[in-house]
């Protein structure tokens, strides 16, 4: 499944650098790509586990900026 997310208090590109290769090691994820100008992001995953893989891809946004939501 792909699907976009609206992002907010995305403060950094280096930042959503970090967390695409963080979020690219979660187990299903098939590609991330996050655009920091746009606050947006992209996100390929098993369809079956989908759900619990934005949970753990909005855990890892919160470790690297605390700040940082993601908008479903």
């Amino acid at each position: 499944m792909k699907k976009v997310f609206k992002m907010r208090d995305l403060d950094c590109a280096n930042c959503a650098r970090k967390m695409e290769d963080a979020i690219r090691r979660i187990d299903g994820v098939a590609d991330v790509q996050i655009n920091f100008l746009l606050q947006k992001m992209v996100l390929t995953a098993d369809d079956t586990h989908f759900d619990e893989i934005v949970e753990q891809a909005a855990r890892v946004c919160r470790k690297i900026e605390r700040h940082c939501v993601i908008l479903r």
